[in-house]
C-alpha cells in the first residue's frame, strides 16, 4: 500500500507524537520517532496495562499495518474505534465533570509511573459504556521534575472554568466551549464568575490569579524567566493535582427549572397509553434491528434505554440541559448503551475548528441505522416553524429507519404550543404529514395509541435499495 492509500483524520494533526489515520475502514493511529521513548515508557512503566485495566485509557493493539507517513513512523497501533464521536459543548455538567475527574484520576496514576500529561485536552476524552475514558494514547510523557505542568492552562480552560461558570453563573455558558474550542479564556472566565467566587480559594488561584499570570507572561519575551517562575517540585505539583480535583468535586449543579425537566410528570398520557406507547415502540425497534439509534428529543431517556438493549450504541438527544443531565446520572456507569447528549435540532454542532474539519457536524457523523422521533415533531412544526417538508429531509439525511410520532391539533400539549400564538399552520395534518413523510420515506407500519390522539409510524428510506 501507497500513502495514498491512508486518509489522515483531519482533526488530528496538532500533536507531533502521531496521528490517527484511516485504511479500508480500520481506525490507525501513527507514532512518530519523536515519541519513541515515552511511548516505551509508557508501555514498560506498566503504566498502559493499569490504565486499559481500569477502563480509563482506550486499548490498543500494536500491528504491523504499513505507516500512513513511513518517513516519520516508528511503529503503528489500532486502537478500539469507539462506535459515536462527541464533544465537549455536547456534554451535560456532570459529563463535562466526569471527564475532568477521569483526566485527573489519570494523571495521578501517570505521575506514580514517572509520566505525566503532556495535554489535558477535553477532545481527548470520550464515554464508552456510561465512562469517560482518555482515547490520545500519545498524551503522555516522561515527567520533568521542577518544570511547569505544560498541561496546567489547558486543564483549566477545558475543564475547570467552564464547569465553574456552569455551577456558579448558568450552565447554558457550557455553550461557550463551541465558540473558544480551544478552551474558555481564563480572563473571560474570570469576569463572568460572579464575585462569591473568589471566596473559593481554589477558584482564586486556577482561574482568576492564573488569568493574571497570563496577561502577565503574553508581554514577556524571556522564556527562560517564565519558566523560572513557573518551576515547580514533584510535591508541589501533586498538590496542585489535588487542589484541581478538590475545586472540581466542589462544583455541583442540580437539574431543575427548565422547561422539560418534569416532561414525564406532566404529560397528557394515561398510564395505559404509556404502557401502550412503551410496548409499540419496542416492537418497532424490534423491526428496525438496528445497530445504532438516535433517539431524538429524547428528554430523560425513557425510549433511550429501551433501545439500548436492542442497539449496541444509542446516543440520546435532548436541548434541554436539566434532561439531559438526569438521563447522564441515570446511564452513567450502568454499562447501558445509551450516550446522552445536548442537541438543538434547530441549531444542531458545526463543523468546527481548522478548515471546518477539526469537529465534525452532527449530520457528518451519521447516519444512523434507525432514528426515533417522539414527542418532537409538533415541537419542530409549530413552535420552530419548521416546515414538514424540510423535517423530512432532515430526517432522511440522518438515518435508514425512522420511528416518528404524530401528535395532531387536538392533542393537549399541541394546544399548549398554540395557545400563545396564531395558527399559521394548514398542513399541520395528519394527511398533510404523511404526505411529507411519504416524500422521503417508505411507511411500513402505523399505529394510533390507546386513549390517546397520536400516531406512531415506522417508514423506511426510499434512498436504501429493495425496500
Amino acid at each position: 500500500m501507497t500513502r495514498h492509500d491512508a486518509t489522515p483524520l483531519a482533526g488530528s494533526f496538532r500533536d507531533p507524537s502521531g496521528f490517527i489515520f484511516e485504511r479500508d475502514g480500520v481506525l490507525y493511529r501513527q507514532v512518530n520517532h519523536f515519541y519513541s521513548d515515552d511511548y516505551d515508557l509508557l508501555v514498560q512503566s506498566g503504566l498502559y496495562d493499569s490504565l486499559v485495566g481500569e477502563g480509563l485509557l482506550i486499548p490498543h493493539e500494536e500491528v504491523s499495518a504499513p505507516a500512513a507517513q513511513p518517513q516519520t513512523a516508528c511503529r503503528v497501533i489500532a486502537p478500539e474505534r469507539l462506535p459515536f464521536v462527541s464533544y465537549p459543548y455536547e456534554w451535560c455538567f456532570s459529563q463535562l465533570k466526569d471527564a475532568a475527574l477521569a483526566t485527573l484520576a489519570i494523571q495521578k496514576k501517570a505521575f506514580e509511573a514517572g509520566m505525566w500529561l503532556k495535554d489535558s485536552s477535553a477532545y481527548n476524552i470520550q464515554f464508552a459504556g456510561g465512562r469517560p475514558v482518555l482515547i490520545d494514547t500519545l498524551s503522555f510523557e516522561k515527567y520533568r521534575e521542577g518544570q511547569p505542568w505544560v498541561a496546567y492552562r489547558q486543564f483549566c480552560q477545558h475543564f475547570l472554568a467552564p464547569l465553574a461558570l456552569m455551577a456558579l453563573r448558568d450552565v447554558r455558558l457550557g455553550q461557550l466551549m463551541r465558540v473558544y474550542i480551544d478552551g474558555v479564556p481564563l480572563d473571560l472566565a474570570s469576569r463572568l464568575l460572579p464575585l462569591k467566587s473568589r471566596l473559593r480559594p481554589s477558584l482564586l488561584t486556577h482561574i482568576c490569579l492564573h488569568a493574571r499570570l497570563q496577561r502577565r507572561w503574553a508581554d514577556r519575551s524571556d522564556q527562560a524567566a517564565v519558566s523560572r517562575e513557573g518551576n515547580i517540585s514533584r510535591r508541589g505539583f501533586a498538590g496542585m493535582v489535588d487542589s484541581l480535583e478538590a475545586a472540581v468535586r466542589r462544583l455541583c449543579w442540580k437539574p431543575k427549572g427548565t422547561e422539560w425537566a418534569t416532561y414525564y410528570e406532566d404529560t397528557n398520557y394515561t398510564p395505559a397509553a404509556f404502557a401502550h406507547k412503551q410496548r409499540i415502540v419496542g416492537e418497532l425497534i424490534e423491526a428496525a434491528r438496528p445497530q445504532t439509534v438516535w433517539d431524538l428529543g429524547a428528554n430523560t431517556g425513557v425510549f433511550s434505554r429501551l433501545a439500548a438493549g436492542r442497539a449496541r450504541i444509542v446516543v440520546s438527544f435532548d436541548v434541554d440541559p436539566a434532561a439531559v443531565e438526569k438521563n447522564y446520572l441515570e446511564c452513567a456507569g450502568s454499562q447501558k448503551a445509551v450516550l446522552p447528549l445536548l442537541a438543538d435540532l434547530t441549531n444542531p454542532s458545526p463543523p468546527l475548528g481548522w478548515n471546518l474539519c477539526e469537529r465534525t457536524s452532527l449530520i457528518e457523523r451519521g447516519p444512523a441505522d434507525t432514528v426515533i422521533a417522539l414527542a418532537l415533531v409538533h415541537h419542530l412544526a409549530i413552535s420552530n416553524n419548521v416546515p414538514l417538508d424540510m423535517i423530512m429531509d432532515f430526517f432522511e439525511q440522518i438515518c435508514d429507519t425512522l420511528i416518528v410520532e404524530f401528535a395532531p391539533k387536538e392533542d393537549s400539549q399541541v394546544q399548549r404550543l398554540l395557545a400563545t400564538r396564531e395558527d399559521v399552520f394548514p398542513d399541520y395534518t395528519r394527511e398533510g404529514f404523511e404526505g411529507a413523510l411519504r416524500s422521503r420515506f417508505k411507511i411500513s407500519r402505523c399505529e394510533e395509541l390507546s386513549e390517546s390522539r397520536r400516531i406512531i409510524y415506522l417508514a423506511r428510506s426510499l434512498r436504501k435499495t429493495g425496500w
